[in-house]
């Protein structure tokens, strides 16, 4: 990407620097998931069956290929708790100076729902993780 942006002529200003940011908020709603889904496996067998289309799903509610400025004011709420929601529009706002829309609630709420899957992942994760050995 660094080589495109050379390529086209088209610097990133400051807003690269929060960059940094948004990773760290990246990794943590993947760790939190994460935590879930690996717990959830070991306790349920076909649970590995569900996972790909959780994945899926995942994919098209995350504003991957259109922009959160479609998504109507009614649903923006409901939208705004997935927490990739802030996470890629964090991204485009540091990658494209600032000239796509961050909307403040949608990082908020992504933040508070990474911290909650965390909280919840590590707890329910160390609540089952004694029973792994017996179930594996």
């Amino acid at each position: 990407m660094a080589a495109l942006m050379l390529w086209y002529h088209f610097l990133p200003d400051w807003h690269i620097f929060l960059l940094f940011a948004f990773v760290i908020l990246a990794f943590g709603a993947a760790f939190g998931a994460g935590l879930w889904l690996c717990a959830l496996n070991v306790e349920y067998r076909d649970f590995r069956y569900i996972v790909p289309f959780i994945v899926q799903f995942g994919m098209y509610v995350s504003p991957v290929g259109f922009s959160s400025s479609i998504v109507p004011e009614k649903w923006r709420l409901l939208f705004s708790l997935n927490p990739m929601v802030g996470v890629i529009d964090g991204f485009r706002w540091c990658l494209l100076r600032g000239e796509s829309p961050l909307a403040i609630s949608s990082l908020l709420s992504s933040l508070l729902v990474t911290g909650f899957l965390l909280v919840t992942g590590v707890c329910y994760f160390r609540r089952t993780e004694k029973t792994f050995a017996d179930v594996i």
